[in-house]
């Protein structure tokens, strides 16, 4: 018992620190392929108790750090943060208790399969039933890795998760198996790996583009505060973006856009925003793009309004907490007379959005948006995916984030921190694609695959073989 408690208290502190390094805002990218290992290896030798208490406190101990970040920074209710992170440690508890069943079974090549199925599944449901959409996903982790993301483009993330998780699973399999089951496993393994290399090779070169747009980004310095358009900080403010729009329009900008809640505004004072911004707009030739909150007699939403249509859209994914001013929307817009939809940050959070979007034709997301600093890089590359999955350029100005533009293969094009201290501006040539990706058509089938095959895992995981232990 003592060995047996020493083992997996080592294996569960290994698993944690890879993944506490591996996942989070600012992931170090291959651990995550790493990270569940040691626990997996040792799964099948202990008792059950053991290797679930190994998962949960492995997964816990990696995701911890995120404490702070969601009950300080995203300022989420104490028992919310609780049932997340509480929760998803148990169930990678309970995947981990699937695989070693399957092991002990004699189905390793079942048990491969049931450990990246089972928390795909887990993802995917949580997208589906929580409020985060796909957060919470590992597969972000791998987002400098542009080869491997573009598999994103077939499966969505969750194709992704699937391939991290599957790699570890494997392995720890055949150091447990026959030199026939390591054949068996390494050569499908091996296939895929060579699949997705390829793939990602060839889509990161084909050559679909109709044509460029170039986009500017831009976040101006402003008090800590939301600015209402009508306050002498509200003019200077409108003032100087104004200043760095011309410059933009200098360089041959055909839009430009500004953060999310960038200025406060009313019916009444909507004009003092809109005119300024219609003016400049019409006279260079552009689309502007602002991000304000908008109060009506009847609603407050979050907006972004593009000029000089002046068409408007309300974000449709509330932050849960901070935004419960708001009222969500409803109505995709895309700019009059452009293949260009707008969209607001927590949007990008949801697969869906963007492949509504896509289906509506757009090619390129104007992006108004509003982070916390710390999760410049994490929430940035989250709307990147999105442009992966469904085929489309982003073009996301983020105050207290990064200024971040990318094309559909997920290449950044133009990036720059931002804070309300300094004024940022960038542009980039982002090239729109004229097909729709598979993820685009046919939506989550490799989630509801995923689901499938960890339920039919699970049930196998309960019958006994009529077979002796593995090795025999």
């Amino acid at each position: 018992m003592v060995k047996q408690t020493a083992i997996a208290a080592i294996a569960t502190l290994l698993s944690a620190v890879l993944w506490h390094f591996g996942t989070g805002l600012h992931p170090v990218a291959g651990l995550a392929f790493l990270a569940p290992l040691p626990v997996l290896l040792i799964a099948p030798s202990i008792s059950a108790p053991f290797a679930f208490l190994a998962g949960a406190l492995s997964w816990l101990g990696g995701e911890a750090r995120m404490w702070r970040y969601f009950t300080t920074t995203l300022e989420q209710p104490v028992p919310v943060t609780v049932a997340l992170l509480g929760g998803s440690a148990l169930v990678f508890g309970a995947v981990i208790l699937v695989f070693r069943a399957l092991m002990l079974r004699d189905r390793p090549g079942l048990a491969v399969l049931a450990f990246p199925a089972g928390w795909v599944t887990f993802e995917y449901v949580l997208s589906l039933v929580g409020t985060t959409g796909a957060w919470w996903s590992i597969a972000y982790t791998q987002s400098n890795v542009l080869p491997f993301i573009q598999t994103a483009a077939i499966t969505g993330v969750w194709g992704l998760t699937f391939l991290i998780l599957l790699v570890p699973a494997a392995l720890a399999v055949m150091a447990n198996a026959t030199r026939p089951q390591r054949i068996r496993i390494a050569a499908p393994l091996a296939v895929v790996a060579i699949a997705v290399a390829g793939f990602g090779a060839w889509h990161l070169t084909a050559a679909d583009e109709q044509h460029t747009v170039r986009v500017g980004l831009v976040a101006v310095s402003q008090p800590p505060e939301y600015v209402p358009i009508d306050s002498p900080a509200g003019h200077d403010m409108l003032t100087r973006a104004i200043v760095e729009i011309e410059l933009l329009a200098d360089q041959g900008v055909r839009a430009v856009v500004l953060p999310e809640k960038a200025w406060r505004a009313e019916e009444s004072t909507l004009h003092l925003l809109s005119d300024r911004l219609t003016e400049v707009a019409a006279r260079r030739d552009i689309h502007i793009v602002a991000g304000l909150i908008l109060t009506r007699p009847d609603v407050t939403i979050n907006a972004a309004i593009a000029y000089p249509s002046g068409v408007s859209y309300a974000k449709h994914y509330l932050v849960p907490g901070l935004e419960e001013e708001f009222t969500a929307g409803t109505a995709h817009q895309l700019v009059p007379g452009e293949p260009w939809a707008l969209a607001i940050c927590f949007d990008l959070d949801r697969p869906g959005l963007v492949r509504e979007n896509r289906r509506l034709d757009a090619t390129l997301l104007l992006v108004p948006a509003l982070d916390f600093t710390d999760d410049h890089w994490l929430h940035s590359r989250m709307a990147v995916m999105r442009g992966i999955e469904s085929g489309v350029g982003i073009a996301r100005a983020a105050q207290l984030g990064e200024l971040v533009a990318s094309d559909s293969r997920g290449h950044i094009l133009a990036s720059a921190r931002t804070d309300i201290a300094t004024t940022r501006s960038v542009l980039a040539d982002i090239p729109l694609t004229s097909t729709r990706t598979v993820y685009a058509r046919f939506g989550d089938w490799f989630a509801w695959l995923a689901v499938g095959l960890f339920l039919t895992t699970l049930a196998c995981s309960f019958v006994r073989r009529r077979r002796g232990p593995i090795g025999s």
